[in-house]
């Protein structure tokens, strides 16, 4: 697990894969320099909380805020179809990175994913009797 000495995200804007984009006083919204899907990103609080959860009232407040700005930035520079964005809690959740990130992630009509959301995997691996 993180520490706070080790953590990536502690000082993302440190970190030569990611580029950041925006930020305001409480977080900061970055994009992988090397993208799997065109405009995926993360905001991240300044602050180091392990979870969304773990959040300020005032971080919350700053990351909403921030993902509206994000939304146009998006949507003036790539020009999606549709969004995917969530937070991934504890190690089951799927986090791996133990300092809370909010992904912002675009969708495009053309992709093979398409229409597929963030419950595909689950749904499609379900049994029904």
């Amino acid at each position: 697990m993180w520490s706070l000495l080790n953590c990536p995200y502690c000082n993302i804007s440190d970190d030569n894969s990611h580029e950041v984009i925006m930020s305001n006083e409480s977080c900061t919204y970055t994009l992988l320099k090397e993208q799997e899907i065109k405009g995926a990103g993360i905001i991240v609080p300044k602050e180091h909380r392990e979870t969304v959860f773990d959040l300020t009232q005032d971080e919350w407040n700053e990351t909403f805020q921030l993902l509206q700005e994000v939304k146009l930035y998006l949507d003036q520079n790539y020009k999606p179809d549709g969004y995917n964005v969530g937070w991934n809690c504890g190690h089951v959740g799927g986090q791996h990175v133990f300092h809370s990130h909010l992904h912002v992630i675009p969708r495009y009509a053309d992709e093979s994913m398409a229409g597929k959301g963030i419950r595909y995997l689950f749904k499609k691996n379900q049994k029904v009797d």
